[in-house]
């Protein structure tokens, strides 16, 4: 198991109410051991000022999801879909052959959220999807259809236990409060990422919000 401390993020953004921390290589940043875990590419934590956010840009092969810490984030996209994700939202955006879409904050209060990139599996439909969950129930999975990855939404109170899947690559990111896994602990932006798991469990130290990534497989090329 390997942590990565909030601290060690690296930080990015643009100066005008735009805060970015990312996991992995990322835009200005390259770092050739830290590309990728599993199928998960991209963590950035974002921190947007209220009337800012990001003008339309491309993706494509891609599967985007998304989860809200605090405010309301605003999405527009060239599938047509435009809507308000919350607190508790799951939005997942499937790139595909091509799509572009805008992120913003348009309400009145800070916006906080956590974008996860993953590569999609090979012969992944090529034509763009988007998807919002509403309201996802803690421990309710989130399997993405595209894509060996299952995201898991853990939701603890203090001395709480879950159990950690089982998985050649397990990411685990932390939302807010803290957990232990192992001897180790995690609190709000830190990350742990764990090859071969197997018989692992979080601990809750307080109350905690945990995103999980149950992954079974690695991005195939070429």
């Amino acid at each position: 198991m390997w942590i990565q401390r909030s601290g060690e993020r690296y930080p990015g953004g643009d100066g005008t109410g735009i805060e970015t921390r990312h996991a992995f290589s990322f835009s200005g940043y390259y770092d050739p051991d830290n590309v990728r875990f599993g199928l998960l590419v991209a963590c950035n934590e974002e921190r947007l000022a209220p009337g800012t956010g990001f003008a339309e840009h491309p993706h494509r092969d891609l599967e985007i999801v998304t989860w809200v810490i605090e405010g309301e984030l605003t999405h527009e996209d060239s599938t047509g879909s435009g809507t308000v994700v919350r607190p508790g939202d799951v939005q997942r955006l499937s790139a595909g052959s091509g799509v572009r879409h805008t992120e913003r904050n348009a309400g009145a209060e800070p916006l906080a959220f956590v974008q996860m990139w993953l590569a999609p599996g090979p012969g992944a439909a090529a034509d763009p999807g988007y998807e919002v969950v509403r309201g996802i129930a803690d421990g309710t999975p989130y399997a993405l259809d595209r894509t060996e990855a299952v995201l898991h939404v853990r939701r603890l109170t203090d001395g709480e236990r879950t159990a950690l899947p089982d998985a050649p690559w397990v990411y685990a990111h932390m939302v807010r409060g803290a957990v232990r896994i192992g001897a180790e602990t995690l609190e709000a932006g830190d990350a742990a990422r764990i090859s071969g798991a197997e018989g692992l469990e979080a601990r809750g130290v307080g109350a905690a919000e945990l995103l999980i990534w149950e992954m079974h497989a690695e991005p195939v090329y070429g």
